[in-house]
């Protein structure tokens, strides 16, 4: 029997529509601000330092040039997520069109970039929330503040803040997706406001000259840039994994996915322009609050802990989506027979996949908290760009195999667009380090030997 054998299409979205499983709760409005909810984080108040650092005021440029590579991809996506409404995400679109080991390889991927992307961001979280309480003259002890050797020349054994926000957050998703989303909501709302604040404070002090020279590392510090801050726009695909959770999929998916994406780039040029209009590049060295630095250099010392505040709202929202969205693709695996079956089972009374939304809270939740986890930027990258590539090659693949289907939204410019979003994504991937691509490699044997030595025998794909 073949490696590469597809499910149906017309069952798979056929069973998206069938009762029993999960709710369909979430409208327009809510994948809107779902995706701000997991874009708008470490990205915009960690990784701008860095990313200037790099690029330096050319930092806007790599912004675009990260969201285009994103905008591309995200027409496929929005194709894929309105014409197959399940849950799963590019996990089960491959799975559809390209068969089940690329599928099963393209998902355990998922698997390590979703939770390493929450625990890292559960660590920052911590640093922010820290640095907010001791304003207010409250400390945490400094063994419980931070992972074993993560702070040089101080004896820590965890770091609580971080276990503590991811053990809140799988709590409130556990009991659903719907009272979930509220919460998210509202935050979103708030962080956002937060950036809108720090572009009218900040735009008064911008001094042109430090935007001079604009790009003095030249197309390579842009493009590698452009590969690091590429992590600050991860989160609009998760949108496509609430597919199975939404009212009206064949519509609101593509104007959850298309939508958060273009807000969130406006703010991110913007904000990149202001704060190295204020800051000369070369003082972020160091900094891992760039932002709260820009309005301290202004002298707006009482607006920086409203940015403080923001970002710990930032990175919370940005927790709670991508820990949603890997609970959704580990729940659809599981439904293929992939994994064990306890981890697709809902809960009768919250109507989530209760026992994986608590698996992962808590394996990610102690990663978070014993694991120093400093530069994870690239290797969650990585594997969303690897990502990002399989669904545009998925689109050709299933206008070729499929011309039939009803598409409620289509793509344009196929294959033209899902080629160009492959050629982008390729280019940013080769500006990653050589450590990230063993990194990755090792993880994707690992993948092979689960799905040959557990998985395939137990695929429900197989076994039909």
């Amino acid at each position: 029997m073949s490696l590469f054998r597809t499910k149906n299409l017309d069952n798979m979205v056929a069973s998206a529509a069938t009762p029993g499983g999960l709710k369909k709760v979430l409208g327009p409005t809510d994948l809107i601000l779902m995706g701000i909810g997991a874009i708008i984080g470490t990205g915009i108040f960690v990784l701008t330092g860095a990313g200037a650092l790099t690029a330096g005021p050319a930092l806007t440029v790599s912004f675009i040039v990260a969201a285009i590579a994103c905008g591309f991809a995200a027409m496929c996506y929005a194709e894929f997520a309105s014409t197959v409404p399940v849950a799963g995400s590019i996990y089960t679109y491959s799975y559809a069109t390209l068969g089940e080991l690329v599928a099963w390889m393209i998902g355990w991927d998922l698997l390590l970039e979703y939770g390493l992307a929450t625990s890292t961001v559960a660590s920052g979280w911590s640093g922010y929330f820290q640095s907010l309480m001791s304003g207010f003259g409250l400390e945490i002890p400094k063994v419980l503040s931070a992972a074993p050797g993560a702070l040089p020349g101080v004896q820590t054994y965890m770091n609580l803040p971080a276990l503590c926000i991811m053990l809140l957050l799988t709590w409130m998703l556990s009991l659903g997706v719907r009272e979930s989303a509220r919460v998210n909501n509202v935050m979103v709302i708030i962080k956002t406001v937060v950036v809108l604040l720090f572009i009218f404070v900040g735009v008064k002090h911008v001094a042109p000259a430090n935007w001079h020279p604009f790009a003095p590392f030249g197309v390579n510090g842009i493009m590698s840039a452009a590969a690091v801050v590429f992590f600050a726009f991860i989160g609009f695909d998760a949108v496509t994994s609430a597919a199975e959770e939404v009212k009206r999929p064949e519509r609101d998916l593509p104007i959850g996915i298309i939508g958060s994406l273009l807000i969130c780039t406006v703010l991110y040029v913007i904000v990149a322009g202001i704060m190295t209009g204020i800051v000369p590049f070369k003082l972020f060295e160091g900094v891992d609050h760039p932002v709260s630095l820009a309005l301290q250099h202004a002298g707006e010392n009482w607006f920086a802990g409203w940015i403080d505040l923001g970002a710990i709202l930032g990175m919370t929202t940005v927790i709670l989506v991508m820990a949603y969205g890997q609970t959704r693709i580990i729940f659809a695996m599981s439904r293929d027979g992939l994994l064990p079956a306890k981890l697709s089972t809902v809960h009768p009374k919250y109507g989530t996949p209760f026992f994986a939304t608590w698996m992962v809270g808590i394996v990610f939740g102690l990663m978070a908290a014993f694991v120093p986890l400093n530069v994870l930027a690239e290797l969650v990258n990585i594997g969303t760009l690897a990502a990002f590539c399989l669904v545009s090659v998925a689109v050709i693949v299933l206008r070729k195999k499929r011309p039939d289907l009803k598409r409620a939204f289509r793509c344009p410019g196929v294959p033209v667009v899902p080629a160009i979003a492959v050629v982008f994504c390729l280019a940013l991937m080769s500006f990653l380090s050589a450590l990230t691509w063993i990194a990755f490699g090792i993880w994707l044997v690992i993948g092979l030997v689960v799905y040959f030595g557990y998985a395939r025998s137990r695929s429900k794909l197989h076994g039909q």
